[in-house]
């Protein structure tokens, strides 16, 4: 047989198994997801001090390489491998092994494209916790715990709800990562502001953002990205993906009023870094819920998730920690909501189970549970692994060094030449 003919037969026989449209859909979701941690680097970085700007992009923009390294390493077949006692998955997929171009579980999509999919996950989760350590964490010590918090929390917590452990056994929801990826950072944000202990320029020269403008435009790159996140998380270009969509967009707008209408109730501003804020609290509350609730329910939730993110920023006042720049209010607080909106929304109609509005009180139990579970896993593993780090490699850097900035101090470059 020619070569041409053997490629013919081999096209043929993956193409009755495998759809090219889903294919497509979720390679493109992926590479959406992963403009998220560039623009997760632009919205961080305009938050901070001109003199930690670059420092806190490379939080970000460095974990797309160490996702790269660990997630086909070993990170997949932990997440997604087969399934030991409902806790972790086994290593049969290490290094990728068995996972190429057929079938994904007799699906629609190439094994390997999911994985590409999940990679991109697993590079912004642990980003998302430098929101919360900016500005005084030496670099090497950021590695450090990042690598150790996705093999030891992230890929235990996918397994549990996405690859087939305990909570997914137990029916709880979470269509795009509201326990995977918001509440689990959310809580490693609230060990890190713990173990790390204030800004020293508090009250001097921190807290101000240096460039809004810049933020803005991060949080729309977000926006953009989470359609990818969230619609991605269908795995097929179907109508399910369509409603992810569609409830993904309508939250973060609806999101934007209602962070903006207690923010003029509280300052008697609406403020620009408040309209960013608030599209961003959105897109985390309607995560866990895109692909379970329909439109209509999607406006409630943003609205809400706005209104209520807003004063889950004033947490760090209440309980004296400095999250720096409030993973803890937005992404623990947006995550717990939406995951217990989405056990009184979800819509048999939309995804095949009803919340408590459709007469299944249970499934906002299963809700509350799963929200338990995951700050009680995440949150004390993440401080342990913090100390570990400090013990390790020290996580702070001197009061001079964080003072001069951590451009200078740990990477010898200048965001800005004036």
């Amino acid at each position: 047989m020619h070569r041409q003919e053997q490629n013919l037969t081999f096209w043929m026989k993956e193409e009755i198994s495998m759809n090219a449209a889903d294919t497509g859909f979720v390679l493109i979701s992926a590479m959406l997801v992963m403009l998220m941690v560039p623009a997760l680097a632009l919205f961080y970085g305009g938050l901070v001090a001109s003199r930690n700007v670059l420092s806190t992009t490379m939080h970000s923009f460095v974990l797309l390489g160490v996702g790269a390294l660990v997630w086909p390493i070993v990170g997949y077949t932990l997440a997604f491998g087969p399934d030991i006692h409902g806790l972790i998955g086994g290593f049969e997929n290490i290094m990728l092994f068995g996972v190429g171009k057929e079938p994904l579980n007799g699906g629609s999509i190439p094994a390997l494209a999911f994985m590409a999919f999940q990679c991109m996950f697993a590079a912004l989760t642990p980003a998302l916790i430098s929101g919360a350590y900016a500005e005084r964490i030496h670099f090497q010590a950021m590695l450090l715990f990042s690598t150790l918090w996705l093999l030891v929390v992230y890929c235990p917590m996918a397994h549990w709800v996405w690859g087939g452990g305990w909570l997914m056994q137990m029916g709880a929801l979470d269509f795009a990562g509201g326990a995977v990826v918001h509440m689990s950072s959310g809580s490693a944000a609230l060990a890190a502001a713990i173990v790390l202990g204030k800004r020293s320029t508090m009250g001097r020269r921190a807290g101000l953002p240096h460039n809004i403008p810049m933020t803005v435009l991060g949080a729309g790159l977000l926006w953009f990205g989470w359609f990818g996140f969230n619609a991605g998380s269908a795995l097929a270009a179907n109508g399910l993906a369509a409603n992810a969509l569609v409830t993904t967009h309508l939250s973060a707008g609806c999101a934007i009023l209602g962070w903006l209408a207690v923010e003029r109730w509280h300052t008697g501003h609406f403020t620009v870094l408040g309209a960013a804020s608030g599209a961003v609290a959105g897109l985390v509350a309607i995560t866990p819920g895109a692909g379970f609730v329909e439109p209509w329910a999607a406006i409630i939730i943003g609205l809400l998730g706005g209104a209520v993110c807003y004063g889950g920023i004033f947490l760090k006042r209440l309980f004296n920690y400095d999250d720096a720049l409030d993973v803890v209010g937005i992404h623990g607080v947006g995550g717990v909501l939406g995951a217990l909106l989405t056990g009184v929304f979800a819509c048999a109609d939309v995804n095949g189970v009803d919340g408590l509005l459709y007469g299944n009180p249970y499934q906002l139990w299963v809700q509350f549970v799963s929200v338990i579970a995951t700050v009680g896993f995440c949150f004390p593993v993440s401080y342990v692994l913090l100390r570990l780090t400090d013990m390790l490699v020290g996580l702070r850097v001197p009061l001079d060094k964080e003072v001069t900035g951590l451009d200078i101090s740990e990477h010898s470059e200048s965001g800005y030449q004036i």
